[in-house]
C-alpha cells in the first residue's frame, strides 16, 4: 500500500536555516531516501516552495483565486514522500527514520488510494 508521509514544520524556522544547516538536514534525509530507493519502495518526493509562493482557489460561486493559504497554523506543509509500505506500522517506521534526520516539525501519515496509475508507458 502507498502511504503519503506529509512533512510539516514551522516555515519561518526552516527558512531561517543557513545553507549549511539546510544541506546537513538534506544529507541526513538522503540516507533514508537512498535506503528506500534501494528497496524499491520510494515514490515521488517533493519539497514545496514557501507559502508566500502559494495560490488558493476558493470554491465559491464564482470561484475566487487568492494569493497564499490562509490557514492559521504554526506549522506548514513543506513537502511529502510517497512510500510503499506493508502496513501503517511500517509507514510509521519510515516516518520515524525521517524524523530522526529532520529536527522539529511533524509527519502526517496517510494511506493513498490510487485512482490513476502513476507510471508512464514508453
Amino acid at each position: 500500500m502507498l502511504y503519503a508521509i506529509l512533512c510539516y514544520h514551522d516555515e519561518d524556522t526552516v527558512g531561517s536555516w543557513t545553507k549549511e544547516q539546510d544541506a546537513a538536514v538534506m544529507k541526513k534525509l538522503a540516507v533514508v531516501q537512498d535506503k528506500l530507493t534501494k528497496q524499491g519502495r520510494l515514490g515521488p518526493v517533493a519539497r514545496l516552495l514557501p507559502t508566500t509562493a502559494a495560490t488558493t482557489l476558493r470554491k465559491d460561486d464564482p470561484p475566487l483565486v487568492l494569493d497564499g493559504p490562509f490557514a492559521e497554523t504554526k506549522e506548514q506543509l513543506l513537502g511529502f514522500y510517497l512510500v510503499d509500505c506493508k502496513n501503517l506500522d511500517e509507514a510509521l517506521d519510515v516516518a520515524r527514520d525521517l524524523g530522526a534526520a529532520n529536527p522539529g516539525g511533524a509527519y502526517e501519515i496517510r494511506p493513498v488510494g490510487q485512482f490513476v496509475p502513476g507510471s508512464v508507458q514508453p
